[in-house]
């Protein structure tokens, strides 16, 4: 698929900046909500972490749907979708790798005493 032709019209790139600022205000408020909707409890780095996941999340989704997807509400929900379960993924990615590096650590250790103790003798 080739993209569109370019707008040569400013009006045109006027109404593409304004529907992009009035999209990304309205992301950002429903984010807030849900944030202050959360009832556990939260601290200052878990919130940016959370809106900098969906916000990336959201730009790179965009820019991958963008050819492949058409229709412009379409590709607004799929942008949205992404961004609204980017954070949880994040969580559970944050998680399985921590999870992951105490098992190599604690599988590290034992070995690590062994070796000190054969070399004293």
């Amino acid at each position: 698929m080739s993209p569109p032709p370019p707008a040569s019209n400013p009006d045109d790139y006027q109404q593409v900046v304004k529907d992009g600022v009035v999209a990304s205000a309205l992301g950002s408020a429903a984010m807030v909500a849900r944030l202050l909707l959360s009832t556990e409890p939260v601290s200052a780095g878990w919130v940016i972490r959370r809106i900098f996941a969906a916000a990336i999340t959201a730009v790179f989704v965009g820019w991958g749907v963008a050819e492949h997807i058409q229709s412009i509400p379409l590709r607004f929900a799929a942008v949205g979708a992404a961004g609204y379960a980017a954070p949880e993924v994040l969580d559970y990615v944050l998680r399985y790798v921590k999870a992951r590096g105490e098992k190599e650590l604690a599988s590290v250790k034992p070995n690590a005493k062994k070796k000190s103790a054969k070399k004293r003798r």
